[in-house]
């Protein structure tokens, strides 16, 4: 099966994949932005009587459909599909919220999880670690800095085994580290160290990553940022203008900030959709080196 606006590997890369894996065993399917991991995990749902359970921090805002490629109303109308679109734009969300929602699931009929965000899967497999809940005004803190300073100046204030750790490159993951050190005065590393047991240990289950090259991805990654907006993802923006909070997680959806300014008359929309397809590129590039390092002990496919 294939979802809508999303040009899926040829059958012959995948049919081996698919005969190879349980039909009993929780699946696991990680991969970067565009890959064809969501339409991989339909096929296994249909073959198995799975559900789909979503494994991607954006793809849960319930005013994101088009922009997070989150599947369509026909896709999830054909098979079980749980944890997509059920947040708020300015509801609070996290690895441990996710980790929460997702427990009854693996407790019911079979499930394949999938999606883009290594942390829940690392969550899942590995366990949580027990950090506190950040006040809010720290929050609103980082968020100015970040904003204001860039996140270079807060990793240069966190721990250095932190900082050798984490995904330098990655704004979130540097803010998500300093507001740890801020509102603890322990580092991230510190915390990491006292993870509890994992919901679902990796031997227990079949943990798949998909590793596209670059220059297989990026083609794909352009075209489908242009199905989006041929499907309407501009107007999905501008319902969202009025609402508007860059400072909202859901807000890092990427295209939202540059369809935004578009609307907004600070860019033209051919140069908004550059930017875009451009930070979606950067983005799939962040995955794919947290995958590498991070995912060491998965099954490796790439895609064809």
């Amino acid at each position: 099966m294939q979802r809508s606006g999303e040009t899926r590997p040829s059958e012959d890369g995948w049919s081996g994949l698919v005969a190879s894996l349980s039909r009993e065993a929780p699946v696991l399917i990680a991969g970067p932005t565009a890959s064809g991991k969501s339409a991989l995990a339909m096929e296994l749902a249909a073959r198995d009587g799975r559900t789909i359970v979503n494994a991607d921090a954006l793809q849960v805002y319930a005013n994101w459909r088009l922009l997070t490629a989150r599947p369509s109303v026909e896709d999830e109308a054909a098979l079980p599909h749980a944890l997509y679109g059920h947040v708020a734009r300015d509801g609070q969300w996290s690895v441990g919220h996710w980790l929460r929602a997702a427990a009854p699931w693996l407790a019911a009929r079979p499930v394949v999880i999938v999606g883009g965000t290594g942390l829940y899967f690392s969550a899942l497999t590995r366990g949580l670690v027990p950090l506190p809940a950040i006040p809010p005004a720290i929050r609103a803190e980082a968020d100015a800095r970040l904003a204001a300073e860039g996140h270079a100046a807060l990793l240069a204030e966190i721990d250095a085994e932190t900082a050798a750790r984490i995904d330098r490159a990655n704004p979130a993951r540097v803010q998500r580290a300093w507001e740890v050190w801020r509102a603890t005065g322990r580092g991230l590393a510190s915390w990491q160290a006292e993870t509890g047991a994992p919901l679902l240990p990796l031997p227990e289950a079949e943990a798949v990553v998909l590793a596209p090259s670059p220059a297989w991805l990026n083609p794909r990654i352009d075209a489908r940022f242009l199905q989006m907006i041929a499907a309407g993802a501009l107007d999905e923006v501008r319902a969202e203008l009025p609402l508007w909070d860059p400072a909202r997680p859901s807000a890092r959806a990427i295209g939202a900030p540059d369809l935004v300014a578009h609307l907004q008359g600070l860019l033209p929309l051919p140069q908004a959709i550059a930017a875009a397809q451009l930070a979606s590129r950067q983005y799939a590039k962040r995955q794919r080196t947290w995958f590498r390092s991070q995912m060491k002990d998965w099954r490796v496919h790439v895609p064809q």
